[in-house]
């Protein structure tokens, strides 16, 4: 079939979303071959693609992702009537609507190889940051929790508090994303690995019913965008901004993020910032800690500022309307499944796994 009689059948467009779809599958599997090819696929390729979407959807002010889905009701029935209508034309109208449709759902699969695959294959963060990962012991657990939890009490009197004893930021979401940004440029002249970009971050409008899925911020691939669930309290929003933001670099094992976010966050010279850093790394610890040991967990917590105790408590009750519902086991087991696919064998535990690397990075700087 010659190329005058195959673009009779199928859309141009639909022929170059189709080519991206063929050369995606021996990239996927090179990925899954090679973290050196990963690795520099990531960083030299898919970093580019990803800069160009995020600028590509950066000027519009609302999440187009959210957008998009909001709307997915009137573009399916769009879509519904255009196939009703297309169906009592000829047959070559029919067979250019279907493969039009077609096309469009491979540009899913192609738009996530050519932007965020290859960070699920490459190396570890543990690796890039000369880190040894290793069984962590409750003493050395122990150790780490004492300095996030000096480092966090040092920083309370610097923070604004309200009458629900939970901390505030004093300023707009959008110079939260500037002074991240900083933070990020900062970061990327320390870590190599760090693509070095400025890029925006979407506060979802419908954050209050997304809050039920326990999902505190999303990056979407197809569209380049690091989407905010404004509806936390604000202690989360900084380190919650600074994860989205790594993923749209290029991060993309979730614990991974979440370590990459508290680094980047700790670089900025804003108290609030690095606050949320070490609140939300205080957590982690605090948790693993609890199982590990629990007299070296209360002797940390005797130490723990009262404002901090609060804080946490205050949380607890804000998060209790939220914390068990039919949306949140859905979105769990979805997420669980989408990591365990990217080679993630422990799923949405991988969360937890950033206590390993805290800890590894502490002893790093200890010695």
């Amino acid at each position: 079939m010659n190329v005058k009689k195959i673009k009779k059948y199928v859309p141009v467009w639909s022929i170059v979303l189709f080519a991206f779809a063929v050369i995606s599958v021996p990239l996927h599997i090179a990925f899954l071959l090679s973290e050196d090819f990963s690795d520099f696929f990531n960083r030299y390729i898919a970093a580019g693609v990803r800069f160009v979407f995020a600028k590509l959807t950066g000027w519009f002010t609302l999440s187009l992702a959210e957008t998009l889905i909001v709307c997915s009701p009137l573009i399916l029935a769009f879509l519904i009537y255009l196939g009703v209508k297309t169906a009592k034309k000829d047959r070559i109208s029919r067979i250019r609507m279907i493969s039009a449709l077609l096309s469009i759902v491979t540009f899913f699969y192609s738009g996530f190889i050519f932007t965020f695959a290859s960070s699920y294959r490459g190396s570890s963060l543990a690796s890039k940051l000369e880190l040894e990962r290793v069984k962590v012991s409750a003493v050395e657990l122990y150790e780490s929790f004492k300095i996030v939890t000096n480092e966090l009490n040092a920083l309370v009197d610097k923070v604004e508090y309200g009458e629900d004893d939970l901390s505030n930021i004093n300023y707009s979401y959008k110079e939260l994303n500037k002074k991240l940004n900083k933070a990020y440029k900062k970061a990327s002249e320390k870590y190599s690995f760090l693509q070095n970009m400025s890029s925006s971050v979407k506060p979802i409008m419908l954050s209050e019913p997304m809050t039920y899925t326990h999902i505190s911020g999303v990056y979407t691939y197809f569209t380049g965008e690091a989407n905010l669930n404004i509806n936390y309290p604000d202690f989360n929003h900084p380190y919650t901004m600074a994860h989205e933001m790594a993923h749209q670099r290029g991060v993309g094992p979730e614990n991974e993020a979440n370590f990459v976010a508290y680094l980047v966050c700790l670089e900025s010279d804003d108290d609030y910032i690095r606050y949320s850093a070490y609140f939300n790394m205080y957590q982690y610890l605090a948790d693993a800690l609890y199982y590990a040991d629990k007299e070296l967990y209360y002797d940390v917590l005797d130490i723990t500022s009262d404002s901090v105790i609060r804080e946490l408590i205050a949380y607890s009750k804000f998060f209790d309307k939220y914390r068990d519902n039919i949306a949140a086991d859905v979105s769990d087991k979805v997420n669980n499944s989408y990591l365990q696919s990217q080679g993630q064998v422990e799923g949405t535990r991988s969360y937890g796994l950033v206590v390993d690397l805290a800890v590894a990075y502490y002893k790093t700087q200890n010695k």
